[in-house]
């Protein structure tokens, strides 16, 4: 009798004292995964730093930077953001080198924001087979919004394919006798914007696309595939490609006198990377589409949003360009991180982590356009469905028309 009372008060005791220590403010159990304590969670990223796509790098550069201000603020939750963010070169083969360290040696809770198409391509069926979150990556890739085959993978910007859908829309309407030619870059990404083009034109695809030419990330220069182009006869240009090949492009259709209606990739649509590199009279007319306030556009110079903006890359980030919509968009990247990681409560699992993801409605951003929120549910995985066109004046993007969702394309 007495060892029978004896057993049940030990397991009273340890029973007790398994609440005590799980115990939170509210009663709620603590519950962490990898890379989370009382004090800390570790996010994984990689980056290229260095390698063909190395002026996307200032995005990891700006995203520590938004973590560095939460911290100094008091953390998530009172636990501070380890973020580890790892040069991959934009090579596949060196992302999952550098993501399987993130994962299986510095043990992060999950991945966020690993840029590029190949490499998140490389790297996705090991992250859905370990079930690690793979969390608003950095590219805009159709294949990111696949919860049903891909559960622990999201993407974050509007898809490519919409994009193009968006530019294929408005050719249609403003230039009936089009003849497009297209440069993209040979793998996923580029051919997104294939994909999405030929489905904006619909019917009138094969007829209206009169020239294609692709370039690899190893290219020197896009330069025999624009004269290509030019010699099709077409008089509307589509590229979609990285920074550095937009610029290249932009330069070269001026230098040989080649004025087609162009249209270029929001990703590469920022003054810094691509414009002034291009030559900022050389992009006159360029269009693009946007879904994040340009840091160059004078209209938002005087709201409180872009001033806090302005103050916090002043602060955290001094090195970073104002004139980089690329430190804007991981400015709101990382604030879409912290707001999820908040709804985790003391839930820091993966498991919960992806549900938050997965569950975010209406989600309202300084820095975002007005009229866009982030929303995403357990079979949407795509946050922003919305951007609005916008034409280089020689100084900055201006906005043109309303915003435009996916629906409506």
């Amino acid at each position: 009798m007495e060892g029978h009372v004896s057993k049940h008060w030990i397991a009273a005791v340890v029973f007790v004292a398994g609440i005590s220590s799980a115990a939170i403010a509210g009663g709620v159990e603590k519950r962490y995964g990898p890379g989370v304590s009382d004090t800390e969670i570790k996010i994984g990223n990689t980056m290229p730093y260095s390698g063909p796509a190395s002026s996307y790098g200032t995005i990891g550069r700006a995203e520590a930077a938004y973590f560095a201000m939460v911290n100094e603020q008091g953390g998530i939750n009172g636990r501070k953001i380890n973020f580890i963010s790892r040069d991959d070169g934009y090579s596949p083969p060196k992302t999952v080198e550098m993501v399987r360290q993130l994962i299986e040696q510095d043990g992060v809770l999950a991945l966020f924001q690993t840029i590029g198409t190949p490499p998140n391509t490389a790297i996705r069926d090991y992250m859905n087979e370990n079930k690690v979150p793979q969390l608003f990556v950095a590219t805009g890739a159709n294949k990111w919004n696949d919860p049903k085959h891909y559960p622990w993978t999201m993407g974050w910007q509007p898809s490519y394919q919409i994009e193009a859908r968006i530019y294929a829309k408005y050719i249609l309407r403003n230039a009936p006798e089009a003849k497009i030619a297209i440069l993209y870059q040979n793998d996923d990404y580029g051919k997104d914007y294939l994909i999405g083009l030929r489905q904006g034109l619909g019917d009138k695809a094969d007829k209206t696309i009169v020239a294609t030419q692709t370039y690899e990330t190893t290219d020197a220069t896009v330069d025999s595939q624009i004269v290509a182009l030019r010699a099709s006869g077409a008089n509307v240009m589509v590229t979609g490609g990285l920074a550095k090949f937009a610029a290249q492009a932009i330069r070269k259709i001026y230098d040989i006198g080649w004025k087609p209606l162009h249209f270029l990739t929001n990703t590469a649509a920022s003054v810094k990377l691509t414009m002034e590199p291009a030559g900022v009279e050389k992009g006159v007319g360029v269009i693009s589409s946007g879904y994040v306030k340009d840091p160059t556009d004078p209209q938002w110079h005087d709201t409180l949003e872009y001033k806090e903006w302005f103050a916090w890359m002043r602060k955290y980030y001094p090195s970073g360009s104002l004139a980089d919509s690329a430190n804007v968009y991981a400015y709101t990247a990382a604030q879409t991180m912290v707001a999820v990681l908040k709804k985790c409560g003391n839930d820091l699992t993966r498991e919960n982590l992806m549900k938050q993801a997965a569950s975010i409605d209406d989600l309202k951003l300084p820095m975002l356009l007005p009229g866009i929120a982030i929303s995403t549910s357990a079979t949407d995985f795509a946050p922003i469905k919305q951007m609005q066109l916008s034409k280089f004046d020689g100084k900055t993007f201006e906005l043109f028309g309303e915003v435009i969702s996916a629906a409506g394309n």
